[in-house]
């Protein structure tokens, strides 16, 4: 498969959220279709819901994680673990490299966002954030770890 880091960035740049960012770039290779990745990926963005909390790369990962290796059995003990333990890696591999899987602590943020409005999107916004650099990282876990095998 072709790298689609650059595309992940691309998309994040051209307006979408973090999470969609990411989400939207894999998720054909589990037969969602865009459109329908970018509305499951959306409330994920700004750390859930522009709350600051856990990266929406982050959680991006975890949604693609679920479609590649989620269980669907309720008494599934060993299926829940296999996608947990999934999950984990590829959180603890952007913790490695970024420092943290917390929204706020990677932007530099003390505390929840008062408005849920967005920041306009403009070079300057860009520039001061590092949400581009995460995009490309989680998106470099997906490839190397979840991706490995196919």
């Amino acid at each position: 498969m072709q790298s689609r880091v650059e595309k992940a960035v691309q998309t994040f740049e051209s307006g979408f959220g973090c999470a969609q960012s990411v989400f939207s770039i894999y998720a054909d290779l589990f037969g969602i279709d865009r459109e329908t990745a970018l509305k499951l990926a959306s409330p994920m963005g700004g750390g859930i819901g522009r709350m600051r909390e856990v990266c929406g790369t982050v959680s991006a990962m975890a949604l693609l994680a679920g479609l590649k290796e989620g269980h669907t059995e309720p008494e599934d003990e060993d299926g829940k673990e296999r996608i947990y333990l999934l999950v984990r890696k590829m959180s603890d591999r952007f913790r490695q490299e970024n420092g943290t899987i917390i929204c706020r602590e990677l932007l530099g943020i003390q505390e929840m966002e008062e408005s849920a409005r967005p920041d306009k999107r403009t070079e300057a916004y860009y520039a001061s954030r590092p949400c581009s650099r995460l995009v490309a990282s989680a998106a470099k876990i997906i490839e190397e770890v979840l991706l490995e095998e196919q």
